[in-house]
């Protein structure tokens, strides 16, 4: 699989776009109890008219901004494949 890296807030909400998707965020708690923000992104599905809806994954739409924001908090850059392949991967690796 071919893939890179990509830090730029207009890359990254290119690819995401070019590809149905959007940006999300889960609410998960971390081992102190507090809760945190762990991005994702949502690429849509289509879903079959006689499919029964899904159980919540606790995945919240977000504006870019948001996200964006959230990404730069966390020092996080997105690493791409083909298709839809992704991974949040830290800046500091980069270097």
């Amino acid at each position: 699989m071919n893939t890179h890296t990509l830090i730029e807030h207009r890359d990254i909400q290119n690819w995401v776009t070019a590809r149905h998707g959007k940006p999300a965020l889960r609410r998960v708690p971390d081992p102190n109890g507090q809760v945190r923000a762990r991005l994702a992104l949502n690429f849509a599905r289509p879903t079959a008219p006689t499919e029964t809806p899904s159980q919540d994954d606790g995945m919240s739409p977000c504006s870019w901004t948001a996200w964006l924001a959230e990404l730069d908090r966390q020092h996080l850059a997105l690493r791409v494949g083909d298709k839809t392949a992704f991974e949040f991967v830290e800046r500091r690796e980069l270097n």
